[in-house]
């Protein structure tokens, strides 16, 4: 069994209902037994997933890893079934998984500004007992 011993993408875009990760030299390496293959990118040097179902879309694309002047050529679903690719592939989207500014509700966003300015407010009190600034925790008291 293989194992990818690094795995980050160059570059990651989305674009539409797809996530396409884009690969480079030094970026991502698999282990076979003992030894380190780099990856190369002459044939595939991207994985697209499907956004809304997580499903690798372009499974018979070619990769290349090279160590030395031997190369081991798999095409992705084969890779996906030898090593465990999966396990860092779930890693990058979850590490880039970011709710779009478009889908936050006002409701949401207005409860976030209160939840801040509450502990903003505690913050300012915890100053003012640090400083011994009475003035300020009186007018603080007051609100």
């Amino acid at each position: 069994m293989l194992q990818v011993q690094l795995m980050k993408p160059f570059n990651m875009k989305i674009e539409d209902d797809r996530i396409k990760l884009v690969f480079a030299y030094q970026y991502f390496s698999i282990r076979k037994e003992d030894e380190i293959f780099q990856f190369i990118p002459v044939e595939g040097k991207e994985i697209i997933i499907n956004a809304k179902n997580l499903q690798v879309e372009n499974l018979s694309d070619i990769f290349v890893f090279q160590k030395g002047n031997r190369f081991i050529r798999l095409p992705l679903y084969q890779l996906m079934l030898v090593s465990d690719i999966h396990v860092h592939l779930q890693e990058i989207i979850d590490a880039n998984n970011k709710v779009p500014v478009e889908e936050l509700s006002i409701e949401g966003i207005a409860e976030l500004i209160d939840i801040l300015e509450k502990e903003n407010y505690k913050q300012m009190i915890d100053y003012s007992l640090d400083h011994r600034d009475e003035l300020l925790f009186q007018q603080l008291m007051e609100l």
